[in-house]
């Protein structure tokens, strides 16, 4: 009877059985839910290694610290200052499927191997520390895509300051409004508004890949010296949009729509990777790979030649994220036309 209380002993008070689960937190981060992750074990403070990190293991963090909605899931260096050298990686592989109450529930590795410190996981969650707006939008400019940023808020819209914001919100809100690429931001200054709304208290961190505005980290702005010359004006190109100029829709001579007109894109340098971002960004398919003679077959065009070489990763979801010149400025004819074939 001894043996077998002893035994029954040693099972229920493993680690992770009867004891609490281990504390989890983020730190360096702008608010409490965000930064590199960080658990501990025996007294110690170790981090999680980026292997297979996913949203839904943030959603697990997040729902873990009270922290609300997950937003991203990141590298943890992207925090600063770095970990220090003997800090230890004390999970790797985690692997929640998002029901878990908290991260200790979800499958994971304490046997960790060949994770470096580079590889620290990073988690942001809902900062519920700031509050949180429902739109966006650019003001008194001279149509939707240029303008003062303010954010709605309450059925009250509020001005953004300029500290803390930079080209990569700017990329994050052209997109969100459906323009074209954030080609300026500035400090607007409107002396007849000063006074007529009201400063938005926090301010904005985007990496510019984020979707929404709302999905950027931010943090309280602190008591704000902003004023009416202070706000923050961004322009952006105009909604891109593009076509191909055939008998069906996927294959064609590629026509692109800016400043309310369609024209041609110059073939210098064009080639495969810019294909794909074509056919992928029209829904077309797969490239083909047609004879000079097959494109040439579109015959050329007529009227502007917006773009010309253009350099494509091939990853990009839309042409107008590939490098080219500025519009309009080119040294072709319109015998150099791009057309492209897709498979669907």
């Amino acid at each position: 009877m001894a043996l077998l209380f002893s035994l029954i002993l040693a099972i229920c008070t493993r680690p992770g059985l009867l004891g609490p689960p281990p504390r989890v937190r983020l730190v360096k981060g702008s608010h409490s839910c965000e930064g590199r992750v960080e658990v501990e074990q025996q007294g110690h403070w170790g981090l999680v290694c980026d292997d297979g990190w996913d949203m839904n293991d943030v959603a697990v963090l997040c729902q873990e610290l009270g922290c609300g909605v997950a937003k991203r899931a990141i590298s943890g260096n992207l925090y600063k200052p770095l970990p220090k050298e003997d800090q230890k990686i004390l999970l790797q592989n985690v692997d929640c499927s998002g029901t878990e109450k908290t991260l200790a529930q979800c499958k994971k590795d304490e046997d960790v191997f060949g994770c470096s410190l580079d590889e620290a996981a990073g988690a942001v969650c809902e900062n519920l520390e700031s509050p949180v707006f429902e739109d966006v939008r650019l003001a008194d400019g001279p149509g939707q895509c240029q303008g003062r940023v303010e954010l709605k808020h309450q059925d009250e819209w509020n001005a953004v300051c300029l500290t803390g914001w930079n080209l990569q919100a700017a990329k994050v809100v052209c997109r969100q409004l459906g323009c074209g690429r954030a080609v300026l931001t500035k400090k607007h200054c409107e002396e007849s508004a000063q006074g007529q709304r009201p400063i938005w208290p926090s301010q904005m961190s985007c990496s510019g890949q984020e979707v929404s505005l709302q999905d950027c980290p931010s943090r309280p702005q602190g008591k704000s010296n902003c004023t009416f010359d202070d706000q923050v004006w961004v322009e952006c190109e105009d909604a891109f949009d593009l076509r191909l100029a055939g008998d069906k829709p996927c294959s064609g001579r590629l026509e692109v729509l800016h400043k309310g007109v369609w024209g041609s894109v110059c073939d210098d340098g064009w080639g495969a990777r810019e294909d794909q971002v074509v056919c992928k960004q029209l829904g077309c398919g797969k490239p083909l790979s047609p004879s000079p003679k097959d494109r040439k077959s579109y015959g050329p065009g007529v009227g502007r030649i917006w773009l010309d070489d253009v350099r494509c990763s091939g990853k990009e979801q839309s042409l107008e994220y590939c490098q080219h010149r500025f519009w309009g400025y080119h040294d072709c004819t319109h015998k150099e036309d791009v057309a492209v074939i897709c498979s669907e």
